[in-house]
C-alpha cells in the first residue's frame, strides 16, 4: 500500500468510534450503558491488574460489536466491500432458522492478532431469507419493497470504486468514507411502506418488518465488552435500565469460555409511514457481552451438548437459570490446565525471559516452571442460539424451541460473493503461530 494511504485498521478504528458516537446520540440509554460498563471494568481491572496487559486494557476500552439485518443478496455483496475497506472479513456461518428467526448470518471482523489488538470491531450481519416467509403474496410484497431501495449513498459507491482502483485511501478519503458509510447505518423515522403493509409484515415476523420496512439497515445495537456481566446485569436497574430476563450463553466460571450476553429491552420508537400515517416500531436495544477463551471443535461439541441438556428445562428467572446452568456445566472442566491438556480450548504460548528455560524440558515442564506462560485466546465470534435469544427477547416474540434448522451456507456464500472463513481454523492458526515463535526462541523444543 502506498505511503499516502492509511491502514485498514485505522479506518476501522475511526468508523467504530464514529458509529458509537452516532448511536449514543440516537439512543441515549446506550451512553448510560457505556458508563455502567466502564465503571465495572475499572473495578474489575484494578483487581486483576497483574493479569491484564496494557494492550488488552486498550482493546477492552474500544471494543464494540454491532448488528445489522440486510434484505437482499446485492446489499450483502456491497456490505462485504464496505467492511473490506476496514480490514474486516466474513467469519463463520450462522443459521438462526434453528431458533425460529428467518435469517442466516456471518460476522465481519478483523482476523489477525495485530488487528484485533488495535480494534476488534465486529458486525454480526444477517440476511433475510425470503423463502421462509410462508405467505406467497407477502413474500412477493417484501421482495418488491426491497428491490426499490438503495441502502448506500451514491458517493459511497464512488468511494468503493476508488478504493478498488487505488488499493487504499488517504486520510481525507478515509474520513469521507466513514461519513458516507455511516449513512447506511443511521436510524430513519420515515418508513418505506404504509402502515397496513407494516402491520402485515409484523404479523409474519417482527424481524421481517424490521428488515423490509425501512430505508436502510439501521444499526440495531452496539455492544461493549465487560469483565463481569453478572455485576452489570445486577446493576442495570440502578441506572434506570431494564435488563432482559436471563443472561445468554454459558454460566459464570473461574475460566470464562466463549461468550455471555445480556441486553436492555428494545425501545418503542415513533415511526412516520407513507400517506401521513404514524405508528411505533420496536427493534433497537442495548447489549453487553463478556468474552472468554475460544473452544476447539471438541470443546464446542461438549458446550453444545450441555447447553441442549440445560435448555430442556425452561426457567425465566436469571438466578434460577444460572444455578441450573452451572449444575449442568459441572461436567465442563473449569481450570485452564485441564482445558488445554484435554484439547478443549485454544491458548497462546509465550516465552517468559525472566525465568531460565532448561534444555531437555518438554512444554509442560516449561509451563510448570514458569519459563513459558499460557494465555487464553479470546473468542471473537458468536453463538447462534444466544444471538437468536437476544433477537427474540427484543423483538417481543416468544422463544422458539431449538431445532435442526434449515442451513443454506452455499446460498449465503453465493450472495456474499465469497466463502466465509472457518473460525476454528483461525484460532488454531493463532495457537500454532505462538508455538512456532516459541520454538524459535527455544530451539530445543
Amino acid at each position: 500500500m502506498g505511503d499516502r494511504f492509511i491502514s485498514a485498521d485505522q479506518i476501522r478504528d475511526r468508523f467504530s468510534k464514529a458509529m458509537s458516537t452516532m448511536y449514543q446520540a440516537e439512543v441515549p440509554q446506550y451512553g448510560t450503558l457505556l458508563e455502567l460498563v466502564r465503571e465495572v471494568n475499572q473495578q474489575e481491572s484494578a483487581q486483576r491488574s497483574d493479569t491484564l496487559s496494557p494492550e488488552e486494557l486498550n482493546r477492552l476500552s474500544v471494543e464494540r460489536h454491532g448488528a445489522i439485518r440486510l434484505g437482499t443478496a446485492a446489499e450483502l455483496a456491497t456490505m462485504r466491500q464496505v467492511f473490506a475497506v476496514m480490514g474486516m472479513s466474513a467469519v463463520g456461518y450462522y443459521d438462526l432458522s434453528e431458533a425460529g428467526v428467518p435469517v442466516h448470518s456471518t460476522a465481519f471482523r478483523p482476523v489477525s492478532e495485530a488487528s484485533l489488538l488495535i480494534n476488534p470491531f465486529r458486525v454480526f450481519t444477517s440476511l433475510l431469507r425470503l423463502e421462509l416467509i410462508e405467505d406467497p403474496a407477502l413474500r412477493q410484497q417484501v421482495a418488491d419493497v426491497l428491490a426499490k431501495r438503495d441502502i448506500y449513498t451514491p458517493r459511497l459507491r464512488e468511494l468503493l470504486a476508488l478504493w478498488q482502483q487505488q488499493g487504499g485511501f488517504s486520510a481525507d478519503e478515509a474520513d469521507e468514507f466513514v461519513r458516507e458509510a455511516l449513512e447506511t447505518f443511521r436510524w430513519h423515522q420515515q418508513a418505506a411502506v404504509d402502515l397496513p403493509t407494516y402491520n402485515a409484515l409484523l404479523g409474519q415476523h417482527r424481524l421481517v418488518a424490521d428488515v423490509a420496512c425501512f430505508r436502510g439497515p439501521h444499526i440495531n445495537h452496539l455492544t461493549p465488552r465487560t469483565l463481569d456481566i453478572d455485576l452489570v446485569q445486577k446493576r442495570m436497574p440502578d441506572y434506570g435500565i431494564t435488563p432482559k430476563e436471563t443472561i445468554e450463553g454459558p454460566p459464570r466460571r473461574r475460566c470464562p469460555i466463549l461468550l455471555r450476553q445480556t441486553s436492555f429491552k428494545a425501545l418503542n420508537e415513533e415511526i412516520h409511514f407513507v400517506e401521513h400515517q404514524q405508528g411505533t416500531h420496536t427493534a433497537r436495544f442495548g447489549e453487553i457481552e463478556q468474552r472468554g477463551v475460544a473452544l476447539t471443535r471438541k470443546g464446542r461439541e461438549l458446550y453444545d451438548r450441555l447447553l441442549r441438556e440445560a435448555s430442556a428445562q425452561k426457567l425465566h428467572d436469571n438466578t434460577a437459570w444460572q444455578q441450573h446452568l452451572s449444575a449442568v456445566f459441572a461436567d465442563f472442566p473449569d481450570d485452564a490446565t485441564t482445558l488445554r491438556q484435554q484439547g478443549l480450548a485454544w491458548y497462546r504460548y509465550r516465552r517468559n525471559s525472566q525465568i531460565a528455560a532448561m534444555p531437555g524440558q518438554d512444554l509442560e515442564a516449561l509451563i510448570t516452571s514458569g519459563a513459558v506462560t499460557v494465555e487464553p485466546i479470546i473468542y471473537e465470534d458468536f453463538l447462534p442460539v444466544s444471538a437468536a435469544g437476544i433477537f427474540q427477547s427484543n423483538l417481543g416474540s416468544d422463544t422458539s424451541s431449538v431445532s435442526s434448522g434449515n442451513p443454506l451456507q452455499t446460498a449465503f456464500e453465493q450472495a456474499l460473493g465469497c466463502a466465509v472463513q472457518d473460525e476454528f481454523a483461525l484460532y488454531q492458526q493463532l495457537q500454532q503461530a505462538s508455538l512456532e515463535q516459541l520454538r524459535q526462541e527455544l530451539t530445543w523444543l
